[in-house]
């Protein structure tokens, strides 16, 4: 089986030469998404199925799939027929982190699937509540932490998120500490910090832009490569003097490893073709999306070093779900 998926993602990597003989599809596609409607990963697959509706002429179903961290859809996508009409669009979460903090998720995210494409990523914005922490910039942020160990405290949309790990990362490369508060989702993790029974936190950009225009939270730093468009006057983590601390969150999209080369190249197109459209794609972008639609091949490698470095943090801070 993997020496089919690594044929499979090079001869994805690199353009068609001829053109597939199954006909795909002949029939409705369901995405399974493995959290509750209104989502980002809700959000990424209504937008992607809408318009692939209209371009593959057949509709496209989501499915939301809401329990354990995303691994009951997992576990339905790695049982399902590998014809390409049962798809999965899911987070970070489902397609590197539970392969770390479980010991048996009751799937592998790698063995398991066939990767179609890294749909969107956002990074997480460092924010704090501004009644409760005295600071403008990161030198200041980390003047107060130290100045407060023992009793600072971070908000997340639950364990194991990638909200809670890039504040384990954050902890570990500027030696401070902070108490973890988890919620039942970003929702949840936001009222607590607004209501200041949190000091501060990461969170993903859109859950952040409202409350930080409004004044309600400040932001201090984002975890992306270059400034984003949405928050110009955020400085990045690199600016801010931490080298090794470009981090997203990101939603993908995967198959059945056995799904054939030729149906997988179709889903693929479908799949890229609507999430590039230029109706969908500035939509995803004002809500703090940058949309990708890479290759297989590359979203294959991405999803291993992404597994393998949130692996080493949270080896680190000691965290399992088990």
């Amino acid at each position: 089986m993997l020496l089919r998926r690594r044929a499979a993602l090079g001869l994805l990597a690199a353009p068609a030469t001829a053109r597939a003989q199954s006909p795909w599809p002949t029939r409705p596609v369901t995405f399974l998404v493995p959290f509750a409607p209104g989502g980002a990963s809700d959000i990424v697959a209504r937008a992607i199925g809408n318009r692939m509706a209209m371009q593959v002429g057949q509709p496209v179903a989501v499915d939301n799939k809401p329990a354990a961290n995303g691994q009951i859809a997992a576990r339905q996508l790695a049982r399902s027929a590998p014809d390409g009409y049962t798809a999965l669009v899911g987070s970070i979460g489902v397609f590197a982190l539970n392969a770390v903090l479980y010991r048996d998720p009751g799937y592998d995210p790698v063995r398991d699937f066939a990767p179609v494409t890294l749909a969107v990523t956002t990074p997480n914005v460092l924010v704090v509540h501004p009644e409760r922490v005295p600071a403008t910039d990161l030198p200041g942020v980390l003047a107060w932490m130290r100045a407060n160990r023992g009793n600072v405290f971070h908000a997340t949309s639950g364990t194991g998120s990638s909200p809670h790990l890039t504040m384990e990362l954050f902890t570990q490369v500027t030696g401070t500490e902070a108490t973890h508060v988890p919620s039942r989702g970003a929702a949840t993790a936001m009222t607590d910090q607004l209501a200041g029974r949190t000091q501060l936190s990461f969170q993903g950009l859109g859950t952040i832009l409202g409350p930080v225009r409004d004044g309600k939270l400040r932001a201090i730093l984002v975890t992306s490569a270059e400034r984003d468009p949405l928050l110009p006057d955020v400085p990045t983590a690199r600016e801010c003097g931490l080298t090794d601390f470009e981090v997203a969150s990101w939603q993908a999209v995967m198959v059945p490893a056995a799904v054939p080369e030729d149906t997988l190249r179709r889903v693929h197109a479908a799949v890229t073709g609507a999430l590039k459209d230029p109706e969908v794609a500035p939509r995803l972008e004002e809500v703090g999306y940058r949309v990708v639609g890479n290759t297989p091949a590359e979203f294959a490698a991405f999803q291993r070093a992404e597994i393998a470095r949130w692996r080493r943090v949270a080896e680190a801070a000691r965290i399992s779900l088990d």
